[in-house]
């Protein structure tokens, strides 16, 4: 949810953000969709393509986590 939230936000496609971030784009839907999760490297990598820091992306996750928590939806 949130890796397709900055990626929109930024007006990037799933395919611009695999290249830049060297993975493949089916790989970034599979992210998005919570049906993988990824190594720290590419989390770095995909920082660096999304121009966001890390601890700001850390931020953002914990803020949806707590959101879906209340909502009561399961956090996975």
């Amino acid at each position: 949810m949130v890796l397709a939230e900055l990626r929109t936000a930024r007006g990037i496609s799933q395919e611009k953000l695999s290249f830049e971030a060297g993975v493949d784009r089916s790989y970034i839907s599979l992210l998005e969709r919570g049906h993988k999760s990824p190594t720290l490297d590419t989390v770095f990598n995909l920082c660096c393509a999304l121009e966001i820091q890390f601890d700001q992306l850390a931020r953002l996750l914990q803020a949806k986590l707590e959101e879906l928590n209340d909502l009561g939806h399961d956090a996975r």
